[in-house]
């Protein structure tokens, strides 16, 4: 019970989806006109991302790692649909108000942050409060930024008549700028509580909202952390660095020594290879000689005093043509030899 009670805290104040990690800024700036709009836009969100993660907790052991984020929306859209139609049915005014923002609840980052981050990873009944503290803790935002600008722009607060007759509205605050104001003077005033508590001397909690800055990040618990803190950034870049040469050193080694163990199992077979190359060769030198021999034996037996141009011709081209061949026939046992040492070795 204390976990769930934790989790309800830390969404409505540790952190606010938005005072502190400033998430969903599009309803946040676009429907906060009134109190009522900021209210329904709220409660909205909060049963989706409530419900969405609970299913998602319960799915987590089933959802494939790879296809985990088109599962999520798959999820969520269902609950976007089912709490439309509820919207249409019994509250039309509402659903008018709100408008395309409710179908694009779907894509809100509060929402897949929280199935992402926690709901994927945690049990279903904590992500449950945790998508409740989160949908309270935004709920509450939309519902000041929406009564400020209703206050200042108009002098109603959920239609009731505060100012006094006299009161002239600004009506810039029921504009889009008067959400950039509210939400400026609301998170300052939020920061100022924060800092004051520094200075008092009372620990204050950083948010866990990634900011994509692993390096300078003090939350250990973080799933996106991928080393250890203890180590210093330049040790963690060479060790990162090193994985691929220490993967192709590794291959290396293993090809060696499967080739070490096959010429150790079956030494006679190498001995003989080596001895079938010696052989080819000697073969072939000595083939090339005999050739040698003959090419400069053939001039010795023509007649002398007969020309003999053409047949000279002839000769040396037969010689020089059996030459050619019988070099390409050595070429040709060569590789066919080494090609069968090749198949023997492996």
């Amino acid at each position: 019970m204390n976990k769930a009670c934790e989790r309800l805290y830390n969404g409505l104040v540790k952190e606010n989806p938005t005072f502190v990690l400033a998430l969903g800024m599009c309803p946040t700036l676009a429907v906060t006109t009134s109190a009522i709009n900021g209210l329904g836009m709220g409660l909205t969100t909060t049963v989706v991302l409530a419900l969405s993660n609970l299913i998602i907790s319960c799915l987590r052991k089933l959802i494939p790692s790879r296809v985990r984020i088109p599962a999520f929306i798959v999820i969520i859209a269902t609950f976007v649909t089912c709490v439309q139609l509820l919207l249409e049915a019994y509250l039309p005014d509402l659903n008018t108000a709100l408008g395309v923002y409710i179908p694009l609840i779907v894509v809100n980052c509060i929402i897949l942050g929280r199935a992402e981050s926690y709901a994927y990873t945690n049990p279903p009944i904590l992500s449950l409060f945790d998508g409740l503290g989160m949908g309270l803790g935004f709920s509450f935002a939309l519902t000041c930024i929406g009564a400020f600008r209703e206050l200042l722009g108009a002098g109603t607060i959920f239609d009731y008549q505060i100012m006094p007759d006299s009161y002239v509205p600004i009506n810039i605050f029921i504009l889009a700028p008067g959400a950039f104001f509210v939400l400026a003077a609301l998170t300052a005033f939020q920061n100022y509580l924060k800092l004051s508590r520094q200075k008092a001397g009372k620990p204050v909690k950083e948010p866990v909202g990634c900011a994509h800055d692993c390096m300078n990040c003090g939350d250990i618990g973080c799933g996106q952390r991928f080393y250890d803190e203890s180590q210093p950034a330049d040790t963690i870049v060479e060790t990162v660095d090193a994985v691929p040469r220490q993967e192709e050193d590794e291959v290396i080694k293993e090809t060696t020594a499967e080739v070490t163990e096959e010429v150790s199992e079956k030494p006679e077979a190498a001995e003989e290879v080596t001895d079938r190359a010696v052989e080819v060769v000697e073969e072939s030198e000595e083939t090339l000689e005999v050739a040698e021999k003959a090419e400069s034996k053939e001039p010795e037996k023509k007649p002398a005093g007969k020309k003999t141009t053409g047949k000279k011709t002839g000769g040396t081209k037969k010689s020089g043509g059996a030459k050619k061949t019988a070099k390409k026939e050595l070429e040709t046992e060569a590789d066919m030899e080494i090609i069968d040492l090749d198949k023997e070795e492996k």
